[in-house]
């Protein structure tokens, strides 16, 4: 994905979460997600925060002016809970807002910004064009933490793919990550990390749900026999 590619994907991606945060009560919103001990409440309004996040590394971008993406790991635990609790309306009011937000920093961006380096609150550079998209796994993942129909095999593939490979990378600059291969037995994917680790084969979708930690390996095997390994933290 390059420069303003990424804005489709996104907003087909954002419709769908919005869609199904409208569709909850405010029972509901309280409920469990596959990311314990985060309520949907915390899930969803940790989304909208995160694309604010989005839109001050592009401010840096943009400016030249270092603009961390959250001021500590403290203040953003303490958004996500302050806004936990809020009735739907609000919630969906949050990610609307947000998202268009972060479309209009993207769409400000002039050319000569899209060659800046930004460091991610992992530590990690990435230009624009690399750091846009991640808005797409923000959107993707979470709405399958949601836990209410949206699963990870609703995931669109080409974004699924993009996703496996962003978290591959990820796990790819870190020098304590086990050797593994992973291989998608529907698309063909293959992502390799290293070499002589294990190949986990399966479905394209349960092999994200494995990689991204919200799943035991449920589907997947291990080349050669054995049992599905834990996945490698990737975040």
């Amino acid at each position: 994905m390059q420069r303003l590619d990424a804005l489709g994907p996104i907003t087909a991606s954002t419709d769908r979460f919005v869609a199904t945060v409208a569709s909850l009560t405010d029972v509901q919103v309280a409920g469990d997600t596959l990311v314990p001990p985060w309520t949907r409440g915390h899930v969803i309004t940790h989304v909208a925060r995160a694309a604010d996040s989005l839109c001050r590394l592009l401010t840096w971008a943009l400016t030249g002016v270092e603009t961390p993406q959250y001021t500590s790991m403290d203040a953003r635990a303490a958004e996500i809970e302050a806004g936990a609790g809020r009735p739907v309306a609000a919630l969906v009011a949050d990610i609307r807002h947000t998202a268009a937000r972060f479309e209009d920093a993207v769409r400000a961006l002039p050319p000569a910004a899209w060659h800046n380096e930004v460091r991610m609150r992992t530590g990690e550079l990435r230009t624009p064009a690399a750091l846009i998209p991640t808005r797409l796994r923000e959107l993707e993942i979470h709405h399958a933490d949601l836990d209410v129909g949206y699963s990870f095999a609703d995931i669109p593939a080409d974004a699924a793919r993009w996703i496996i490979g962003d978290i591959v990378e990820a796990l790819a600059r870190r020098p304590e990550t086990p050797p593994l291969c992973l291989e998608a037995t529907d698309t063909g994917l293959v992502q390799a990390l290293g070499a002589g680790g294990p190949t986990v084969r399966g479905g394209q979708a349960d092999l994200l749900a494995w990689l991204s930690g919200r799943s035991s390996g449920t589907g997947l095997t291990v080349a050669g026999g054995g049992t599905v390994p834990p996945a490698p933290f990737w975040i």
